[in-house]
């Protein structure tokens, strides 16, 4: 169909190079839930890898792209650990460095890398989004900070042992160099209906929210389901709530909303994407990225991408 004078959507957005010359563009294959399930069948057979890689590839030659993302969410044992690098390896080949970037997403959670061999994964790679937040969610009975910085000195549930600067941590104990490692940023917020604090009990329990596993999200890497309550990061705070910060784990936002009982809300703001940006000069990491950038707050002042590029270029 006819986008903005060209020719479909990717040919469009390409078009965008004319005007910021110094603009890659990736593009990401696989995704939360029904996008990673053909991942594991792929990476195990050698004629539907060696398939993969030959269309994948004739996708960003056709396209002007820059490169590809592989976001198999995610590699559930051994098995299939040993099978990504190998997709890996076979995509570096026809797709070699700097000419193209070869990136990957990946869930911040131990439970999840623990089956990956990231010091070889990183040598195939030019950069890994590590997804810090969803931390916690719908699949976990109590409420808690969804992308927290740091973790609290008194974790309430195993999920709030989790948080970014220890997802960060794992990465570069095993072998990550730090030049290469994307925090994420999420650019909306989770409600926790029938709560106003850290660690209550939600009215939407796990298995209400479609039998989910309340130890870790389910395979859309996050928990996605129809009974979530997620709000856009443009439309927070709600209505009648006032934009709170926990000091304890870094400046995490959240709200509480009562008007549509949404309960407590938990989001990142410009307080706590700006400690999140120091915190990834200071741990020489290659920078942060957004999820999604359509989302973001159109007024300078509240945007999580304009504080963080400010803040990471001292400006």
């Amino acid at each position: 169909m006819p986008v903005d004078g060209a020719k479909g959507c990717i040919r469009a957005f390409t078009q965008s190079k004319r005007q910021y010359p110094q603009l890659k563009i990736i593009l990401s294959i696989g995704g939360g839930g029904a996008g990673s399930e053909n991942f594991a069948g792929v990476a195990a057979d050698p004629i539907l890898t060696a398939n993969f890689v030959e269309t994948a590839k004739g996708l960003v030659d056709k396209f002007n792209l820059d490169g590809l993302d592989i976001d198999w969410e995610h590699p559930t044992d051994a098995q299939q650990g040993a099978n990504y690098i190998s997709l890996l390896s076979a995509l570096r080949d026809q797709l070699p460095s700097p000419q193209y970037i070869l990136s990957s997403a990946l869930p911040a959670g131990q439970w999840a890398l623990q089956h990956i061999n990231l010091t070889l994964a990183q040598y195939y790679l030019d950069v890994i989004n590590i997804m810090t937040y969803d931390f916690s969610g719908p699949w976990v009975p109590q409420c808690g900070h969804q992308s927290q910085l740091f973790t609290p000195e008194q974790p309430h549930n195993d999920a709030a042992h989790l948080s970014c600067n220890s997802a960060i941590a794992y990465l570069l104990a095993q072998g990550v160099p730090s030049h290469k490692i994307l925090m994420g940023v999420p650019v909306y917020g989770r409600g926790f209906p029938g709560t106003n604090s850290v660690g209550q009990y939600s009215c939407l329990q796990p298995d209400e929210a479609g039998g989910l596993d309340a130890s870790k999200p389910n395979d859309d890497g996050g928990g996605v389901n129809e009974k979530e309550v997620v709000f856009d990061y443009c439309d927070l705070p709600v209505s009648g709530s006032i934009e709170q910060h926990d000091t304890e784990v870094g400046n995490a936002a959240f709200c509480v909303d009562n008007e549509q009982n949404a309960g407590f809300i938990s989001y990142d703001s410009p307080q706590s994407v700006k400690l999140k940006a120091q915190f990834v000069k200071q741990m020489g990491l290659a920078g942060l990225f957004y999820w999604h950038i359509a989302a973001d707050s159109t007024t300078a002042a509240r945007s999580l991408i304009a504080t963080g590029y400010n803040t990471m270029h001292d400006l």
